[in-house]
């Protein structure tokens, strides 16, 4: 299984740095990973959503690690170099639609 896309659309908030879709032999996407700023560092979280409890549940997520950390890599070099390219455009803030 190849990863043959990964389209980044910056934010301007203080932890949501990005939303990140995912498509996997141009045949399959996965969207709303988001790129999060966390205490150590920048991390990816998996698509997830609200339960009752007020918990979340990623709805979409690698079985294995070592497959997640490949794609927290990929996206997140793929992240720095959006950002270092400077063709990055405006973040869209949080308050214009997704």
């Amino acid at each position: 299984m190849d990863i043959t896309e990964v389209n980044i659309n910056l934010r301007d908030e203080e932890k949501l740095k990005a939303f990140v879709n995912i498509t996997f032999d141009d045949v399959f996407v996965v969207r709303g990973l988001k790129v999060i700023q966390g205490r150590s560092g920048l991390f990816v979280c998996m698509p997830s959503r609200k339960l009752k409890d007020g918990s979340y549940k990623d709805i979409a997520h690698p079985i294995r690690n070592d497959f997640r950390q490949t794609l927290e890599d990929l996206i997140l070099s793929r992240y720095q170099e959006l950002l270092d390219s400077g063709e990055a455009g405006e973040p869209i803030s949080k308050d214009d639609d997704y």
